[in-house]
């Protein structure tokens, strides 16, 4: 609970996941390796201490789902599919988990390629009460999981062996269906994201010699040292007119130091 209370933030599970960061990187800082960084599309996490380093905590900070951008990714059901690579790459997960991770993810690999291998034609499908045009293209089991009210019970009226699927299994599959459309634009967005994050601002750039800032926006940067460009861009204040500048400034000393 230390790292919230040094931080300013309200809430045990705030406190803790500060607290879980910290230790991890002093474990990595202790063997001299890379920091272990979150952003904001691979958990709340990430949300939580982007929001304490660009906003600052003015006010005692508790985390709220609305201030995630990508709220159908940072779901509770799929927390297992964003975080434990990441700790196996740590070295953090331990052998039993690892284990139970490894063949939930085969079970869910087989059974996505299984539905992808199944086809109906629009009278099979609405025979079994999936309603979809009758334009005489036949739709793959995963397709017609996406619909509307659509589960893998409705399609074991098309193929009864899917009843052989854990419920576990199924409900994570089912939820993937029918979320598929809102994710793919939901990716491009994170693909954005990462292009600014992946633009670093050098820790010793010097606000003051760059012209055309704010002496407002200088401070907000000075006082807050961001990490990237898109870290930058999400302090209050800082417009996209100043964002520009300080990608030309990267980009003009990257090309003076190459």
């Amino acid at each position: 609970f230390l790292a919230g209370q040094i931080n300013g933030t309200t809430g045990y599970e705030e406190a803790a996941g500060q607290g879980i960061m910290a230790g991890l990187n002093a474990a990595l800082m202790a063997g001299q390796q890379a920091p272990f960084l979150l952003d904001r599309a691979d958990g709340y996490i990430g949300v939580m201490i982007d929001d304490l380093v660009t906003h600052g905590t003015q006010e005692p900070y508790r985390m709220f789902t609305s201030r995630a951008e990508y709220r159908l990714l940072l779901r509770a059901d799929n927390a297992d599919q964003r975080l434990t690579p990441k700790g196996l790459a740590l070295g953090c997960i331990g052998a039993e988990r690892e284990a139970a991770f490894s063949a939930k993810q085969a079970a869910l690999a087989r059974v996505r390629s299984h539905l992808s291998t199944l086809s109906a034609t629009p009278q099979e499908a609405q025979a079994a009460g999936i309603a979809v045009k009758d334009d005489g293209r036949r739709r793959s089991g995963l397709a017609l999981l996406g619909y509307r009210d659509v589960d893998l019970l409705r399609l074991r009226q098309l193929w009864p062996e899917l009843g052989e699927i854990s419920a576990s299994v199924a409900r994570q599959v089912e939820i993937d269906a029918h979320y598929s459309g809102y994710l793919q634009r939901q990716e491009a967005d994170i693909a954005a994201l990462r292009r600014d994050e992946a633009l670093a601002l050098p820790d010793d750039l010097d606000y003051d010699r760059m012209s055309g800032l704010s002496n407002e926006i200088r401070d907000k940067l000075k006082a807050q040292r961001p990490m990237s460009l898109g870290a930058a861009g999400r302090i209050p204040g800082v417009t996209p007119a100043a964002l520009t500048l300080l990608l030309a400034h990267v980009q003009r000393r990257r090309q003076s130091a190459a």
